[in-house]
């Protein structure tokens, strides 16, 4: 019965790609992408409402920002409904009413409505992403998908941040919302080629206590590197365009960043915890301080397109391992979701610490200083947890 769910559906005649095949890793990819694009492109979009629209610096950072807030809220949704409704008719509401939204919000010209529109989105994007996550989840393969998930994201989204933020100027905020609804109704027209992917029953519950302190130390970890990271990456189109750079070359810059960003988790599936965690962790954070304090240094436009590089690489390469360190300390895998909702909680919040940031007197160097700050903080407070787990591999090989 299952394999014939699997293939065809002959009562609806569509043809449905093998669950677990290369098709269905593209197509779970787009589902579990669309409800969180916009994070992509967050630069483009804040950037937009400036130049495009007129909104304040800190004003754009808090339309960014409420947006992700959304998706966190409606991540921590999606765990309740997956499990009480059926999957695919949740993902229809969500693209549908993400497709209206974005197309909505072209005519918005006032941050009084924006704000609140885009909480929506938010909403409803999260409620999308965490079905995406539960259903790549229920596959035979999980971390091909969600390896297809990463291409998929910075892929196009460095893309997008190439071709995208030239045209706000032009266009306004049209041709970003536009871009979003375009991304959400291709995955609406792939979905019904999508099998059943019923749940996995689980046979018994995981033994085992929650590591409080150093499962809480790696989620604080974790806040601060993601919104360290993001606060600056909302504004660096802004910050280049400060630094004197020319907008054309600031997307180029950004795009091959995005792209060459996929070396981070590619560089975690080769060295895996051959060399332990503390070494690897340690020499990520040393080369993101040093990346991000040559931003400074922008108005040179190697020196940015250096930065933008070197920490697009250590950004994938250091979250992967702190997500993956979640699951270390909570056998029964529930501290790994929380650990994605903390995550989205750090990229939210990173915009908002940034935009208040850059309505003081700091301006752009102030940012790239607070964001040191943030990152050094991180750093300081994932070396315990990262070190009790190395100590605890070693006695387990001994």
């Amino acid at each position: 019965m299952s394999e014939a769910i699997n293939t065809v559906t002959p009562s609806r005649g569509l043809p449905k790609a093998p669950p677990n095949g290369l098709i269905a890793a593209v197509l779970l990819a787009f589902l579990a992408t669309a409800g969180l694009f916009y994070v992509n492109i967050m630069a483009a979009i804040v950037d937009g409402l400036v130049s495009g629209i007129g909104f304040t610096e800190a004003q754009a950072g808090q339309i960014g920002s409420v947006n992700i807030y959304g998706a966190a809220a409606g991540a921590l949704l999606s765990v309740f409904l997956v499990k009480r409704l059926p999957w695919k008719p949740i993902a229809l509401v969500c693209l549908v009413v993400l497709i209206a939204i974005d197309l909505g919000s072209i005519t918005i010209a006032s941050y009084e409505l924006m704000f609140p529109v885009r909480l929506i989105h938010g909403v409803f994007g999260g409620v999308l992403t965490g079905t995406g996550f539960a259903v790549i989840a229920r596959t035979a393969n999980p971390d091909r998908t969600f390896g297809m998930l990463l291409f998929v994201q910075f892929g196009l989204g460095g893309l997008a941040v190439m071709v995208l933020p030239p045209l706000a100027p032009l266009y306004g905020t049209q041709a970003l919302f536009i871009g979003l609804a375009l991304f959400s109704a291709a995955t609406l027209v792939m979905l019904p080629f999508l099998s059943a992917y019923p749940p996995r029953i689980k046979d018994a519950a995981v033994d085992g206590k929650i590591q409080w302190t150093p499962l809480l130390l790696t989620l604080l970890a974790i806040f601060l590197f993601q919104a360290a990271n993001m606060g600056l990456l909302a504004y660096i189109i802004r910050l280049g365009l400060d630094y004197g750079l020319d907008r054309g070359y600031v997307s180029l810059a950004l795009g091959l960043a995005t792209w060459v960003a996929l070396a981070g988790p590619f560089l975690v599936m080769v060295c895996g915890l051959r060399f332990g965690r503390l070494r690897l962790l340690v020499a990520a954070m040393v080369l993101t301080l040093v990346g991000t304090a040559i931003f400074h240094y922008s108005g040179d436009p190697i020196a940015y397109m250096v930065a933008n590089c070197g920490t697009g690489i250590t950004w994938g390469f250091v979250i992967a391992y702190l997500l993956g360190m979640t699951a270390e300390f909570d056998k029964a895998g529930q501290a790994s979701a929380f650990g994605g909702f903390i995550s989205k909680l750090g990229l939210a919040s990173g915009p908002i610490v940034a935009g208040w940031a850059l309505a003081s007197d700091g301006g752009f160097p102030g940012l790239i200083n607070l964001a040191l700050i943030g990152l050094a903080l991180s750093g300081l407070v994932m070396v315990f947890p990262a070190r009790m787990l190395d100590q605890r591999r070693v006695v387990a090989e001994v």
